[in-house]
């Protein structure tokens, strides 16, 4: 009877302890963030952030090297451009090339871009923005179909909590769009804002070969891509730095490293200010 009595005693402890055990697993899975639903807010967010940096005047900074694959440099070009508004429509306006301001055949040029674009009607100049604001915005709107996401955890970036997400390409994803091809060969992490959803950072490496270029070059894995936004204005996220460092083969021969670093600063909200008038 005695041993009866502790046997059930010692059921009803089990039964106990694995109660409170399902109910502690059950409030975390219902504490847990929803992955999905965090990556379907961000890109929302992303998307609609960048269709508002049509309204934005900013400074461009590019940086093109090509090193052969023991490190010394090929070629190299550097350009600054700040990007204005004529009309409403973004114009990437060239402030220096290689340490010179334009020349006067360069100036010449970009006045009668400007002049091309004063003339145009207003439907003209809708159909443009339309046109950016697509391509801004159509290869953005892939990722949630493109990618499979983990919860890495958290982190805290420029001192703002953001969500850490592992990326890898999703089985049977059908590319879209003409840089649609390349989510299925690279994988990587992504930073989300806690607060806003903004997209802080974005770490990608290549784990498959694919061509660009109308087949010229061709990436090799190992290649890395980043990319960096700040938040400007009132919770709005903007492309601060992307770094491109590729391994890449030139007409499937000739080996080369092909870096691209752009730097973009001094944004400027024109919708709470006037328009920015061309030099």
């Amino acid at each position: 009877m005695i041993v009866r009595l502790v046997r059930i005693c010692e059921l009803r402890g089990i039964v106990i302890l694995l109660g409170v055990s399902f109910l502690l697993l059950a409030q975390d899975l219902s504490s847990a963030p929803d992955v999905r639903a965090i990556i379907e807010s961000s890109t929302a967010a992303t998307q609609r952030h960048w269709r508002e940096r049509l309204h934005y005047t900013y400074l461009a900074r590019e940086e093109s090297r090509r090193r052969t694959p023991d490190g010394r440099v090929k070629s190299e070009d550097v350009s600054v451009t700040r990007t204005i508004l004529v009309d409403g429509v973004p114009f990437d306006q060239l402030v220096e090339h290689n340490g010179q301001p334009p020349s006067a055949e360069e100036v010449r040029k970009q006045k009668e871009e400007i002049d091309d674009l004063k003339r145009q009607t207003p439907a003209e100049r809708a159909e443009r923005l339309r046109k950016e604001e697509e391509d801004n915005t159509s290869l953005i709107g892939q990722v949630p179909k493109a990618f499979d996401f983990e919860l890495l955890g958290e982190d805290v970036v420029g001192g703002r909590p953001a969500y850490v997400l592992q990326a890898t390409p999703h089985p049977g994803y059908r590319a879209q769009g003409k840089y649609g091809k390349m989510f299925s060969k690279v994988e990587g992490k992504l930073w989300v804002d806690k607060k806003d959803l903004g997209w802080i950072k974005v770490d990608a490496q290549v784990i498959q070969p694919f061509s660009m270029g109308f087949f010229v070059a061709r990436v090799q894995p190992g290649s890395h891509i980043t990319m960096e936004q700040t938040r400007v204005g009132g919770g709005i996220w903007m492309p601060e730095h992307i770094e491109v460092r590729a391994a890449a083969k030139i007409f499937f021969v000739k080996s080369l490293v092909i870096e691209t670093v752009l730097h973009y600063s001094e944004y400027a909200d024109t919708q709470a200010a006037p328009t920015v008038a061309e030099r």
